[in-house]
């Protein structure tokens, strides 16, 4: 039997066209589906279509190149709503990098404000400094003698470990000043979380500084004046020699302003330019500027709250700490040694408060120095480098 080979042709042309029609019809099917989750980076747009936005790729916003160019796809539109750029500034404070850098504040202040009227009309006047003291209602009035040493240039923060705030009110001052209650705790606890470099960045200089001080020769203003003098960085007062004197270097001398520098006792210094021949103050009332705080914030430790160890330490932030480390002389304090903080204390093991407290301290500094230890051996073994001077960092 033969074929009508031009009717075999016509057939079989037939068929392929059914066939492609087909396959096309399933395959823009599948293309239409699927379209919508189609990712933008296979196609190549000009760039005259695209806004012009910085994008950058940062690990920690789990933000991709895909990511970032479906922003600018149309299907991605919400009711017909237009969609805008995701912002990314990873200069920003971390946290904030999908903030505009306009509408970030980092910083804060213990300035108070209004609940009422217009917010740039509620300062009259930005104090330019910061003290702090860390007090019980029993030493009200010393701590008032103390306060009326400090002009309306500072901004007044108690700290109580007591529990007892209302009563302060008696005094005037009280009532401008910032007051923060928890109780049984030291200044260096209160310090490591109401003092953060960022929260008291408005501020020259911040005193940190214990109840029982006398303040009979002391000007906080004259105090200031002297300590840009003399550069320093880090401060406090010369301390009466007869009253509550542990080390030669913040012992008074009373024929200069400023020292930075003595004569300990023999082999108690390895080098005249460190502690506690040079580069030291105590913890009872030290002053920081504001850089050399932002370091030493971060070096203390969140539980070791009594700061036993952190004077020979102070000197890690500034350099060099033997010139911008000091004592003033001619604005002088007196150490009363109150142990009213010891008494917060608990009887244990048929000890006194006081004693459980001096345990801790001791127990702290010997902590605190094998962190340091370690901490810096650490890192200079990281690096490569030799760690046997240690008088060299």
């Amino acid at each position: 039997m033969f074929l009508n080979r031009p009717l075999f042709l016509k057939t079989n042309e037939s068929m392929r066209l059914i066939v492609t029609t087909f396959v096309g019809v399933v395959f823009g099917f599948f293309i239409g589906v699927s379209f919508p989750t189609l990712s933008l980076t296979k196609l190549t747009l000009p760039s005259s279509l695209l806004p012009t936005v910085e994008y950058v790729e940062d690990q920690r916003s789990g933000l991709s190149t895909q990511r970032f160019l479906n922003v600018f796809n149309p299907l991605n539109r919400n009711n017909g709503s237009s969609t805008r750029a995701q912002i990314w500034v990873p200069t920003n404070p971390r946290g904030a990098e999908r903030l505009p850098p306009k509408i970030v504040r980092a910083e804060s202040d213990f300035y108070l404000r209004r609940l009422w009227g217009n917010p740039n009309e509620d300062l009259t006047s930005q104090p330019k400094y910061l003290v702090t003291f860390t007090v019980g209602y029993d030493q009200k009035n010393n701590i008032n003698a103390a306060i009326k040493k400090f002009s309306d240039n500072f901004t007044i923060v108690l700290f109580h470990y007591d529990g007892r705030t209302t009563e302060w009110n008696e005094f005037e001052w009280s009532k401008r000043a910032i007051h923060v209650s928890v109780r049984k705790q030291t200044k260096w606890w209160y310090a490591k979380r109401f003092l953060h470099p960022d929260i008291v960045a408005s501020y020259d200089y911040i005193f940190i500084w214990d109840e029982d001080l006398g303040v009979e020769h002391f000007n906080a203003e004259e105090y200031i004046k002297l300590v840009r003098k003399h550069g320093l960085e880090i401060s406090q007062p010369g301390l009466e020699p007869n009253k509550g004197l542990t080390w030669q270097m913040t012992k008074r001398r009373g024929d200069r302003e400023v020292h930075k520098e003595t004569e300990e006792k023999p082999g108690w210094c390895s080098n005249p330019h460190l502690p506690p021949c040079a580069a030291f103050v105590e913890i009872m009332a030290p002053v920081f500027s504001r850089d050399a705080w932002r370091c030493v914030w971060h070096m203390i430790q969140n539980d070791l709250v009594h700061g036993w160890g952190l004077d020979f330490a102070l000197r890690k932030c500034v350099e060099p700490a033997h010139e911008k480390i000091g004592v003033v002389d001619s604005q002088w304090i007196v150490h009363q040694t109150v142990p009213s903080l010891g008494n917060q204390g608990e009887s244990k093991d048929g000890k006194a408060p006081w004693q459980g407290v001096r345990e801790r301290c001791k127990k702290e500094w010997t902590m605190f120095q094998g962190r340091m230890a370690n901490a810096e051996k650490a890192y200079f073994q990281a690096l490569g480098a030799d760690t046997t001077d240690s008088s060299a960092h």
